[in-house]
């Protein structure tokens, strides 16, 4: 075992707790814990989770999320630890000192966010820091703890409680000798385990193990070509941009219904402060890409080791397609992904990035994300002075998955009846469509049809906002061939999000009404109650009633969705980005942007708008979440400082980070801010 380990530990623990006498008070069996698994071969970590039911008679979905968690193969990578204890304690012994965990080449991480349950003398932490993915972790609570008394803890028990005579169970036993091996190699040189109150192994789950298989089967496939002729009867849906260009989206809000039509607005990339002339051509165009959500738009699962994750079925996706003006250079225009947000689609957010760029010679691409746009039925209908009116798909991805006749803004980007898997699969689904998109575009694009492609096949880069910024998280960590990235007012994770946003806080109280866990009268859908502290913030007492439930569910459906978690990719991403966010964000709040930042180490790769200083001298929206896009309100100035950071960074190849405003000091390039807190404007 490395020194450093052996150094790390004895430190910690030295400093944990002097001997003293057993006292009477002990602590229990730890979780997580490895106790809670079946071997499993087809994994990557060798095992599956294998928690007990609970009374399916009594709660049909906790019953369900269950069912989910007992398919991954491993717990956490953010875990709550739950440590039962016989009596009270003394809380001001409790620190990352006394209860940490030690992990792969004896990195030791301490707690955070502890809650102590005084009904039922239980503790309650989080990890101080997001853990390797499948990973086997020693979680140790030491007699540093002491009991009301200011007495240690008892001494662990549980060489005695799982040897083979007591349990007659093998697997109990080899549990056993794995935690035995785990203490043999962390407490040495003196540290005697009558040290140690409670002890526990558990191994941490796969998170890019599927979505890289899905990658990799992407790859070895011939790369797909891009189709512009989707209009009217096969004619090429390729525009040139000008002022009389009309374009209508009839969408498809409703089954039997008919569309709803507005007018996109070509005319906005002429405005004077919008770069003029700049996008030279709008066109839209088709592509193949597979899809593995089954009916319940859930990804199936499979073996992280050995399964192979099928094809549910093949969609064909509708993009826009922004050029700039001009002729394009040696190896065609650079070309940008960029990823829309929650609620909006294609035909919003990217109309305001999309001359940015092109100013800066850069292409723009989007497609719609699961369970957005409108339904498949929706079209556009493109109208020019003097030549025919042309109708084509406009690629419509929302579905009418709760059968009440309305297909919804996100129907479908979310997992059917409630489960606890929520839009996990549909971000995942979104970025396999993305890497899609990246192979086809690596294959050469012909836009005008003379033969030659004209986007670059290798200058390949990613932009997205909000949810655009989440799941483009993961496509950075996931598709390596992106040459650089710049996500914007992301964070993660999403259950967390939506619990401190007041935007999305009702979708956790549905979720909790559901299971039977809202703690809170008269029911508004947003006055639950979960009593937890932010990170940083002291110890909390909980003394209120049904908050320590509502705590499980969120860790469970932080643990359920981590797979489409942004916090958990990345640490994986290996180009050059930038992470830009806001002050006061009130859609994306501050501490899930923190969370991402620390766990992909990108702390000197962030850009934070500080709102709190614009606000009172420009009057700005007090939600500062849509600072990119906001090309027509009060905050343009900004809107499009920001994308030129954006553009001077692609343009760069990645290799250039300007700060917006320069010298001004709305824009902080790099952050020194990381806030747990919320800092809403009213």
């Amino acid at each position: 075992m490395p020194s450093a380990f052996r150094v790390a530990v004895l430190a910690a623990i030295a400093l944990a707790f002097p001997a003293t006498a057993f006292a009477g008070t002990s602590a229990g069996q730890p979780t997580p814990t490895n106790l809670d698994t079946v071997a499993d071969a087809s994994q990557l970590t060798g095992l599956r989770v294998d928690l007990p039911q609970p009374n399916c008679a009594v709660n049909a979905l906790r019953c369900d999320d269950v069912a989910v968690l007992n398919t991954l193969d491993g717990f956490n990578i953010q875990p709550r630890l739950t440590i039962p204890f016989s009596g009270p304690i003394d809380l001001s012994t409790v620190s990352s000192s006394t209860i940490f965990l030690v992990g792969p080449g004896g990195h030791v991480v301490g707690i955070d966010q502890a809650v102590w349950e005084p009904l039922t003398n239980t503790l309650h932490a989080e990890s101080a820091e997001q853990l390797d993915q499948d990973s086997t972790y020693l979680l140790v609570v030491t007699r540093g703890v002491h009991d009301a008394d200011g007495n240690a803890l008892d001494t662990t028990t549980f060489r005695h409680d799982l040897n083979f005579g007591q349990t007659k169970d093998p697997a109990k036993k080899a549990y056993r000798k794995a935690l035995i091996d785990a203490l043999g190699s962390a407490f040495v040189a003196g540290v005697h385990t009558d040290d140690i109150a409670a002890a526990s192994l558990f191994t941490t789950q796969s998170i890019t193990a599927v979505s890289e298989r899905i990658r990799n089967q992407i790859r070895s496939a011939p790369a797909p070509h891009a189709n512009f002729n989707i209009a009217t009867g096969g004619a090429r849906a390729v525009f040139a941009n000008a002022l009389t260009l009309q374009i209508r989206l009839n969408r498809q809000n409703s089954v039997a219904g008919a569309l709803t039509s507005s007018t996109l607005n070509p005319g906005a990339l002429f405005l004077p402060t919008n770069f003029p002339g700049s996008v030279g051509t709008i066109a839209y165009g088709s592509f193949p890409s597979p899809n593995y959500e089954d009916a319940s738009q859930a990804y199936p699962p499979v073996g992280t080791r050995t399964g192979v994750p099928a094809v549910q079925r093949n969609e064909t996706l509708v993009f826009t397609l922004f050029v700039p003006s001009g002729a394009a250079p040696a190896g065609g225009w650079p070309v940008a992904i960029f990823g829309h947000g929650f609620t909006d689609s294609m035909n919003g957010a990217p109309w305001a990035v999309a001359a940015s760029l092109a100013h800066s010679g850069i292409a723009m691409i989007a497609i719609n994300v699961v369970g957005h746009g409108g339904g498949s039925a929706g079209t556009f209908t493109i109208s020019r002075p003097g030549q025919p009116t042309l109708t084509l798909p406009a690629g419509g991805r929302g579905i009418d998955q709760d059968h009440n006749g309305t297909i919804d803004s996100t129907e479908g980007v979310n997992a059917a009846n409630g489960s606890i898997v929520s839009n996990r699969d549909g971000l995942r689904q979104t970025v396999v469509d993305l890497v899609q998109l990246t192979h086809v575009l690596q294959s050469g694009v012909d836009v005008d049809g003379d033969g030659t492609a004209d986007l670059s096949s290798s200058r390949i880069y990613y932009s997205g906002q909000s949810f655009g910024g989440i799941y483009g998280v993961e496509l950075l960590g996931l598709e390596s061939t992106i040459r650089a990235g710049v996500p914007n007012v992301a964070g993660g994770p999403i259950v967390e999000i939506a619990r401190l946003s007041p935007s999305f806080r009702g979708l956790v109280g549905l979720s909790l009404l559901a299971r039977g866990l809202y703690n809170a009268t008269p029911v508004n859908g947003t006055n639950f109650d979960e009593n937890m502290p932010f990170k940083g913030q002291p110890l909390v007492v909980d003394t209120v009633n049904g908050a320590e439930a509502i705590q499980n569910f969120l860790d469970d459906s932080e643990w359920a969705q981590q797979a489409g978690n942004p916090e958990g990719w990345a640490p994986h991403i290996s180009m050059p980005v930038i992470y830009q966010f806001a002050r006061g964000d009130k859609t994306v709040p501050n501490p899930t942007a923190s969370r991402v930042i620390h766990a992909g180490h990108l702390e000197s790769r962030t850009t934070l708008f500080r709102n709190d200083l614009t606000n009172p001298l420009f009057g700005t929206s007090s939600n500062p979440h849509t600072f990119l896009t906001n090309i027509l309100g009060p905050g343009q100035t900004f809107a499009y400082q920001a994308q030129n950071q954006i553009a001077t960074f692609f343009t760069s190849d990645g290799a250039t980070t300007i700060d917006p405003d320069g010298a001004a000091p709305y824009f902080e390039t790099p952050s020194t801010l990381f806030p747990e807190d919320l800092a809403f404007i009213p």
